[in-house]
């Protein structure tokens, strides 16, 4: 079976097979790839990137279900959950939304300083 992350999960790659159907499909994989062979690092439509991105951590099929979720809040509150204008913006809602990333996290990021003031010794 293959693991395909789709990288880009967002309302206008989300269709209805049928008109006046409840079934939908997924399109546009163009940034797709397989799990065991991730190509991009900057990857998905930044109000549905998901903090590992942002982070430069390495992801999984998680980033896909991250967008699902922003989605979903999405269709139930009527806008978008995390609408950041820029990656900066964009961290700060996460984070003003479920806190500051853990030490873990923190520690295999490639990209914190573009966020954080960080110092490792704390």
């Amino acid at each position: 079976m293959f693991q395909i992350i789709h990288c880009d999960l967002k309302p206008e790659n989300i269709m209805l097979k049928e008109q006046n159907k409840s079934g939908i499909k997924m399109i546009d994989f163009g940034s797709s790839t397989f799990v065991d062979e991730r190509m991009y690092t900057y990857i998905q439509s930044r109000f549905y990137r998901a903090p590992e991105i942002m982070l430069g951590i390495p992801y999984d099929c998680a980033i896909d279900m991250w967008s699902f979720g922003c989605i979903v809040a999405e269709l139930y509150v009527g806008y978008p959950i995390f609408p950041g204008e820029s990656e900066n913006d964009q961290m700060c809602r996460i984070i003003e939304m479920i806190g500051v990333p853990t030490k873990d996290v923190m520690a295999i990021s490639e990209r914190k300083s573009k966020f954080f003031k960080y110092n490792e010794s704390i």
